[in-house]
């Protein structure tokens, strides 16, 4: 009878210590929506977006990109050198009588000349167009390369809370088994329990210890990452919740979307332009070329021999060149250009065909966790009902102290799978509407200006001088 009692008290403190960590763990978790210096998920993604080093160097190779515009244009303007030319000549005249004479002269050139193509076989034309169907291309790369941070950012943000989550629950499980283990030590000393009850609470002790190492570990490296993809170390984050309102309706429509909208499928598109329109400029090269050039140069000449000292000079010429052969060089050139533009149409269809996969695998795996979440929600409930039970039974003699501990260990566990469950949840849903191509400042509305291309493109498409950035470098 007396053994009975000792092993109802021990079970009471037990209870006593599980209810105390259960109710740190929920505080700890509330402290991770606490209003003080508090982080929300739009705010990681705003500074993502702003300052992120991956984004920040696409917008650098765009602006480079914009540039092939100008210098297409560069084609129909004229081309401007001039020149000066000077020196010393020494000269030594053989006169009659072999008489000698020398003398050293400083002649010198100056002279301007322009140039202008007037006709090229439209390969200045087209050479525009290509660039202009690079630079779009380019900008939906760009906003490809900014879906993948946005949800790189995502990603991050939930690991931190859900592995901050973790850890505290495996603090909190590490903790009641710490007492379960001192309480089995008094009652293997007042000779209620035998030793292998007290080589099982060791042994489940470590294993806690274990886990709440690893759940650390996580952490640490969640943190790491948050700041390198937020580019700035968490605090307090608050909650996220899924985005599931803002993709499309049904698989099919999102199907639909993601071929057209995609900013993977819209860049491949623009590369098929940009591989037909080089076939015409590969085919200029096979027609005549005409240009103008105008010449006015000035020279002098101080040798005493001559009846002039200098000479003035103006010209205006026109030049047609017709290709007869060349090798062959233009005629492969073609060729290629062709083969290419081949090429690109099937990448084409393939990026479409890998865009539907995409949006076929999101759309199940959101659909997924949704059911996951709500099987774990329910899990955590059964969980915990049943350890209120296993706890009354051992209250009447009925259960052991091993079996609070697996029922514990249960509730633990049914605890870290919903909070893995809730991580999955958000992170599914932006990954949904990243395949469909919609995952961008405007559709998720955030509190930032939007990075505006086509800014770039304007200041410097018409610039016919000057080296320095409109950024000023």
């Amino acid at each position: 009878m007396s053994n009975v009692v000792s092993t109802r008290r021990v079970l009471l403190r037990s209870k006593t210590a599980l209810s105390s960590c259960s109710l740190a763990l929920c505080a700890a978790i509330a402290m991770l929506a606490g209003p003080a210096a508090a982080d929300s998920l739009r705010d990681a993604l705003v500074k993502a977006y702003q300052s992120n080093p991956q984004l920040n160097a696409e917008r650098a190779r765009q602006r480079g990109t914009d540039e092939n515009v100008p210098q297409a244009l560069a084609g129909y303007r004229p081309q401007v050198v001039a020149s000066l030319g000077a020196g010393l000549q020494a000269v030594r005249d053989l006169l009659p009588g072999n008489t000698v004479q020398g003398d050293t002269l400083r002649p010198w050139t100056i002279g301007v000349t322009v140039t202008q193509v007037l006709f090229n076989g439209f390969k200045t034309a087209n050479s525009v167009r290509v660039a202009e169907f690079q630079v779009r291309s380019g900008r939906e790369a760009l906003r490809n390369v900014g879906q993948g941070v946005l949800l790189d950012a995502v990603t991050a943000y939930m690991n931190v809370i859900a592995n901050e989550a973790l850890l505290q629950a495996q603090q909190t499980n590490v903790a009641v088994l710490r007492e379960i283990l001192g309480t089995t030590r008094k009652r293997l000393d007042a000779g209620d329990v035998t030793p292998t009850d007290l080589a099982q609470a060791e042994a489940r002790l470590n294993r806690g210890l274990a886990d709440l190492n690893a759940a650390d570990v996580a952490w640490a490296i969640s943190k790491a990452t948050y700041a390198q993809v937020i580019g700035e170390a968490p605090s307090h984050l608050l909650p996220a919740s899924p985005v599931d309102r803002l993709s499309p309706n049904g698989l099919a429509e999102s199907t639909e979307v993601a071929s057209k909208e995609h900013p993977a499928v819209v860049a491949a598109g623009f590369d098929v332009d940009v591989a037909q329109t080089t076939i015409s400029v590969a085919e200029s090269s096979l027609l005549p070329t005409v240009t103008a050039q105008a010449n006015v140069s000035r020279s002098k000449d101080s040798d005493s021999s001559l009846s002039t000292f200098g000479t003035d000079q103006a010209s205006i010429l026109g030049q047609i060149n017709v290709p007869i052969y060349d090798g062959g060089t233009a005629a492969s050139q073609t060729r290629q250009a062709k083969e290419l533009a081949s090429q690109s149409r099937l990448v084409l269809e393939q990026v479409r065909k890998q865009a539907r996969t995409a949006v076929a695998s999101a759309w199940v795996t959101n659909e997924g966790t949704k059911v996951a979440l709500t099987a774990a929600e329910s899990e955590v409930r059964a969980a915990d009902v049943a350890l209120q039970g296993v706890r009354r039974e051992a209250q009447g003699g009925q259960r052991t102290t091993i079996d609070v501990l697996n029922a514990q260990q249960d509730l633990t566990n049914a605890r870290s799978r919903q909070i893995q469950a809730q991580h999955d949840r958000v992170i599914a849903s932006y990954t949904l509407l990243s395949s469909v191509g919609r995952l961008d400042v405007h559709t998720l509305n955030l509190n930032t200006p939007d990075y505006v291309s086509e800014l770039h493109y304007h200041q410097v498409r018409d610039a016919w001088h000057g080296v320095r950035t409109p950024s000023g470098q």
